[in-house]
């Protein structure tokens, strides 16, 4: 059981990590608009350029001293597994996602982790299997993304392809972070968190190089300065949201993640003009994100210490 103030605590970790992400949609669009980006190329170079410098963030200034040492001892098959997943498998089908789909109806769709959580740990970490409850919550939370689908308001774009990728990015950051278990007894989680945004950059760059004469758009202050600011999110969010992974069982922490969709939608909402929620945002938003609190309230802890 944990105490007040350790729930304090990771509230305000998990509501820091909220209003990071939850802006990043807002600022992706921005670049979009500024930049004029017609092609996937493009979107992934400015990927790639965003994570690498994020992971060069974490591991230069972030991490322990001399964090290449510490790579050397690390499990290599988990941590390409968990860059592939973390970084190069979540933003590929992210970035693709966005281009054809509203940032208000991704901000509402991560919240998808929790759901892939209460699946698929009991088949890769032993955990207790799912309930009835848990399949009702889950079947709850599916017609709630059903309805933000079928009605998400202007500027949506392609909501249901849209939907099913903003789904598969959800799915690969949890695998991200079922091997982040494992991972972490042979590396500790900053420096992986760094590699893997780092290398996972640099693939995406590969993916962009079609794009590569491009890059002079950074010669616009205002695409340099919202990259930046989009490494310092990452950066920054995910070595909070991984350490806590590692300290704290994730069900516990699936209770708090209802903070990122609603962070996510209410900043789309505010700073992307050619966007405006629909019903299907309000009401199948609000059932997700009661199911999210429900899935937390249901998921027994699992049976190793809290550190």
């Amino acid at each position: 059981m944990l105490s007040p103030s350790t729930h304090a605590r990771i509230l305000g970790i998990v509501l820091i990590c909220s209003i990071l992400w939850g802006s990043a949609f807002p600022a992706i669009k921005f670049v979009y608009g500024v930049w004029e980006m017609e092609s996937m190329a493009t979107r992934f170079l400015f990927a790639g350029i965003r994570f690498t410098i994020a992971g060069l963030l974490v591991l230069l200034l972030i991490s322990k001293p001399r964090p290449w040492q510490r790579l050397r001892h690390a499990d290599w098959r988990l941590l390409a597994l968990f860059t592939l997943f973390q970084t190069v498998g979540q933003y590929l089908f992210f970035y693709l996602a966005l281009s054809i789909s509203s940032g208000i109806l991704g901000s509402l769709l991560v919240s998808a982790g929790s759901f892939w959580w209460v699946l698929l740990a009991p088949l890769f970490l032993k955990s207790p299997p799912p309930t009835v409850k848990h399949y009702t919550i889950l079947a709850m939370c599916a017609i709630g993304i059903g309805i933000a689908v079928y009605a998400p308001g202007a500027g949506a774009g392609r909501p249901l392809v849209g939907g099913l990728l903003f789904l598969c990015s959800s799915l690969s950051g949890t695998l991200g972070v079922i091997v982040l278990q494992p991972l972490s007894k042979t590396i500790d989680v900053t420096t992986a968190t760094g590699f893997s945004l780092f290398a996972g950059g640099v693939v995406l760059t590969l993916f962009g190089l079609p794009a590569m004469a491009e890059v002079t758009a950074f010669n616009d202050l205002r695409v340099a300065g919202i990259t930046l600011y989009l490494s310092i999110v990452s950066a920054t969010a995910f070595t909070l949201w991984n350490g806590l992974t590692r300290h704290y069982p994730v069900n516990i922490l699936a209770g708090y993640r209802f903070l990122i969709p609603l962070c996510g939608v209410i900043q789309s909402a505010l700073f992307i003009s050619a966007e405006s929620p629909g019903i299907g945002i309000y009401l199948g938003g609000s059932i997700v994100i009661v199911g999210i609190f429900l899935l937390s309230r249901l998921s027994p802890a699992p049976a190793r210490p809290v550190r």
